[in-house]
C-alpha cells in the first residue's frame, strides 16, 4: 500500500512539537514559533524542510519564501510543507541541522521551551540576505547573514549541527 505525500509529511513532524504564538519582539515579524509539548531528547527529529526547491533565479520570491526556506547548495533553497517553517532563530539555539533538511535537538529539551536554531547553520547566502537579530541572548551577534560570518568559537560549539553542504 502506497502512503500519500501528505501522510508522509506529517510523519516527519515530531508530534511532541507545538506551533504557538511567540513574542514578536524577539522574532521580528514571525508571530509563531515551535515549542516542546513534552521532553525532547538530544538528536531527536523536530521537523523537516520537505517542500518545494527554489533556485536563485526564481522570479517570484516572496517574503514567506525568503524568510522560511533553508539553503542547501550555493544557489538552492527548500521550503517546508510542515512545521519547520515556524522555527525561529536564536544565537543560543537548542536545535541544529542534520542531513541538509532535518531540524534536530542539540541537547535534551524540556517541555515548554521554544525550539530555535541559528540560521547561519545553513546559510551562505549569495543574495545579500541578512536580518537584525533580536534574540536577546547574552551572545547575540545582532546581525545574522551567512555561515562565513559565524565566529569560530560558535562553529566549534555547533559541531555536528551545521549543514554539511557548508563544510565541504
Amino acid at each position: 500500500m502506497k502512503l500519500s505525500l501528505r501522510y508522509n509529511r506529517f510523519m516527519q513532524d515530531n508530534p511532541k512539537v507545538l506551533v504557538k504564538s511567540t513574542p514578536t519582539l524577539l522574532h521580528g515579524t514571525q508571530e509563531k514559533g515551535l515549542f516542546a509539548g513534552a521532553k525532547i531528547k538530544k538528536d531527536e527529529l523536530i521537523a523537516v524542510f520537505d517542500g518545494e526547491i527554489y533556485t536563485i533565479d526564481f522570479e517570484d520570491w516572496t517574503d514567506e519564501l525568503v524568510e522560511h526556506c533553508i539553503q542547501f547548495e550555493k544557489t538552492k533553497w527548500r521550503y517546508s510543507n510542515g512545521i519547520a517553517r515556524f522555527s525561529n532563530h536564536s544565537c543560543n539555539p537548542n536545535c541544529g541541522i542534520k542531513n541538509l533538511f532535518n531540524l534536530v535537538a542539540m541537547r535534551d529539551i524540556e517541555k515548554g521551551e521554544e525550539l530555535t536554531w541559528d540560521y547561519e547553520m545553513s546559510e551562505e547566502n549569495v543574495t545579500g540576505w541578512s536580518m537584525k537579530c533580536k534574540c536577546g541572548e547574552k551572545n547575540c551577534r545582532k546581525k545574522i547573514s551567512k555561515y562565513s560570518n559565524m565566529p569560530r568559537a560558535t562553529r566549534k560549539r555547533y559541531k555536528g549541527y551545521i549543514s554539511e553542504w557548508l563544510l565541504t
